[in-house]
């Protein structure tokens, strides 16, 4: 492109310039130039094309017509070639054009407008070279930078020697890659992570604050990894500049593809370890020496969590394991973290009081919870073992009491096993659909008589086992008397088959209560 500022300075055009339209309108790219006697040439004038016309039009429209359907057309200009029957630019399409902000030139007789129109080619030919020679130039660069193990930081630093912009990289996790002038908080790289995975990816995001950025994204070949941020929307950012964030968006990907290698490489170690504990090697010198490559010290205290989504939503593992290892880097932890096919284990050095553990880890459900929105995230985890302990019963108790709570559609997202109820691990151990079966045979004539006859039967027995059966505080709790509280348990007995004023039927009315709770309705 050229602008009308350049056309203007060309010696060989002799163009002087009546009108120069609203601010900076000389300076603005000018993508092509269109010769027209239409008194209405919008339907065929592009985007920011400079208009050239002897003024024949004006034989059939007012000149403030003409000026007004140039200016429809968001065209960049008009230029008036003077003949020799017209020496001068008629007034009023100089007022006109002044009126609309609207750029006038003015071109001499003895110039034919197909000087004009060389002049543009010459432009557009100059500019395609020069785009064209910087791309190859950028690319050696950035191809260059990565080779040699620069990595993203290694990225932005050759695309800022073009481009004066501030630049960040955030993976899907949320993890910022690399910053240039660009800071961006946890919550804003949150909000970009987010937007990764939506389908498609928006490409102008807000991030909080009515602050805009563009995505720019990162190995977009199915779901992207990352996106380079720039601030600003689209609209905002020059074509030179959009080029050349593409382009590095381009080689970022190879960046991208050697880090998820190395991720999947890191997995399957960990997996392999993990697979060592489970195995009883416990601190075996082959173990300790695997823990050391993770950057654990196998000389200080060591704490196991399992992370799983509830109700076996296990489509998003990766992408939790992805953020948990986000955040132990930010808190500083060295971690071996190893998604399985239904859990993440996270073995990790802890140096604090065991006391702050538990709400360390309930921090970090919190954080990968707003990572997955829609899903709840459990965790089961065990107290801070000492150096040299064997860790595989620590890491059976972890993933115990995350299964656990993975089955309950209720109650707390943080656990250790000790402090899960027993009842909940025996149900633990059986099916699903086995409990639900057992829930929905004692329940569910409850349920029916409740539907039917308003009879409260179900709330009953839940207070009343509540209230470690004790008549005079289930009634209070009911607002019933006494006797109508006893009438009621009578009609479960009868309904159920169990009799909750037995310590073997209140059992079996408790377990099929839990069992409810765990697979839901």
């Amino acid at each position: 492109m050229f602008t009308l500022r350049s056309l203007a300075e060309s010696e060989e055009l002799r163009l002087t310039v009546l009108v120069t339209g609203a601010p900076g309108a000389l300076d603005a790219d000018v993508a092509w130039v269109h010769n027209t006697e239409l008194p209405d040439p919008s339907p065929y004038v592009g985007r920011s094309e400079l208009v050239m016309t002897n003024g024949l039009w004006a034989e059939h429209a007012e000149a403030a017509d003409f000026v007004a359907n140039v200016r429809r057309s968001h065209a960049a200009g008009v230029v008036f070639g003077l003949r020799r029957s017209v020496r001068r630019t008629p007034s009023d399409l100089v007022a006109a054009c002044r009126e609309a902000d609207l750029p006038l030139l003015e071109l001499a007789v003895e110039v034919p407008f197909t000087a004009l129109s060389h002049a543009a080619a010459a432009a557009y030919a100059r500019r395609r070279h020069d785009s064209l020679e910087a791309s190859v130039r950028r690319g050696d660069a950035l191809a260059e930078a990565i080779s040699r193990g620069a990595g993203t930081e290694g990225a932005l630093h050759v695309l800022r020697r073009e481009v004066d912009l501030p630049l960040a990289v955030v993976e899907r996790s949320g993890r910022r890659l690399a910053e240039a002038s660009m800071h961006l908080g946890d919550d804003e790289a949150t909000a970009v992570a987010a937007a990764l995975t939506r389908r498609p990816p928006p490409l102008e995001v807000n991030i909080g604050n009515d602050r805009t950025v563009t995505l720019f994204l990162v190995g977009a070949f199915g779901e992207p990894d990352a996106a380079l941020v720039c601030p600003g929307p689209p609209s905002a950012i020059g074509e030179f500049e959009q080029t050349a964030l593409q382009q590095c968006a381009h080689f970022l990907s190879l960046e991208t593809a050697r880090r998820r290698a190395e991720r999947a490489i890191e997995s399957r170690f960990a997996a392999e370890l993990v697979d060592m504990i489970m195995s009883g090697l416990g601190a075996s010198r082959e173990l300790a020496h695997r823990l050391e490559g993770f950057g654990l010290d196998t000389g200080g205290p060591t704490a196991m969590c399992a992370i799983a989504p509830a109700h076996g939503d296990h489509a998003v593992l990766d992408e939790l394991a992805e953020a948990a290892q986000v955040a132990f880097a930010a808190a500083g932890l060295p971690a071996v973290i190893a998604p399985g096919g239904r859990d993440i284990i996270c073995l990790f050095t802890w140096r604090d009081d065991e006391e702050d553990l538990g709400a360390w880890l309930a921090g970090l459900v919190a954080r990968l919870g707003g990572r997955v929105p829609d899903r709840r995230v459990v965790l089961g985890y065990s107290g801070v073992t000492t150096p040299g302990a064997p860790l595989r019963t620590p890491l059976v108790e972890a993933r115990e009491a995350c299964r656990i709570l993975a089955r309950q559609a209720s109650g707390p997202s943080v656990a250790t096993f000790a402090e899960l109820p027993s009842y909940s691990a025996l149900l633990g151990q059986i099916d699903p659909a086995v409990l639900r079966r057992m829930a929905d045979t004692l329940l569910g004539p409850l349920r029916e008589q409740d539907a039917s006859r308003n009879t409260q039967l179900e709330i009953t027995l839940r207070t009343f086992l509540d209230r470690g059966a004790q008549f005079s505080a289930t009634a209070e709790a009911l607002f019933v008397h006494v006797n109508t509280l006893r009438k009621r348990l009578a009609r479960i007995r009868e309904l159920t088959g169990r009799d909750p004023l037995l310590i073997d039927g209140r059992v079996d009315l408790f377990l099929a209560l839990q069992a409810d709770a765990m697979t839901g309705p």
